[in-house]
């Protein structure tokens, strides 16, 4: 396919290839009655590589949790090469434009978002420690359970 039809249909629809979803937009409308756990990440990002075995215990952990992690790298290659050696057991999007990232307000890497089940953001989170991964769970926790 010639790469500059490859970048329009990019640039103008949301396309899959391999395990990357190409987007310039997320509606996270469809996902509504669920916890949606939002990241952004990129590949030179050192705690990013920290953060994705967590989320792939979080999504075990939690399977009705929704987890969905934009990458913002401009190159392809440099993603797929973080996801050899980082494996995700949940949803990516590429993002190479990063206006997911301007539409989103990330102030820095990784920076995640948690929304509840009316999809309010409720948390959010620049940076990511283990140190906090309790409360990162108690947070999201308190989302899931049934409002009395």
């Amino acid at each position: 396919m010639n790469k500059f039809l490859l970048l329009i249909l990019m640039l103008f629809s949301n396309l899959t290839f391999g395990n990357l979803i190409y987007a310039n937009e997320i509606d996270l409308s469809k996902y509504q009655g669920k916890v949606i756990y939002l990241d952004f990440w990129a590949s030179w990002c050192g705690p990013c590589k920290e953060s994705f075995p967590w989320l792939n215990q979080l999504q075990k952990k939690f399977p009705d949790v929704k987890i969905i992690a934009v990458n913002l790298d401009k190159n392809k290659q440099d993603a797929d090469a973080f996801l050899k050696k980082h494996p995700a057991d949940f949803e990516i999007i590429y993002n190479p434009s990063a206006s997911l990232g301007t539409q989103f307000k990330v102030k820095g890497m990784p920076y995640s978002i948690i929304y509840d089940r009316s999809g309010q953001a409720k948390f959010n989170h620049i940076g990511f420690s283990q140190k906090k991964a309790d409360q990162y769970i108690q947070e999201i926790q308190s989302l899931r359970e049934p409002k009395k």
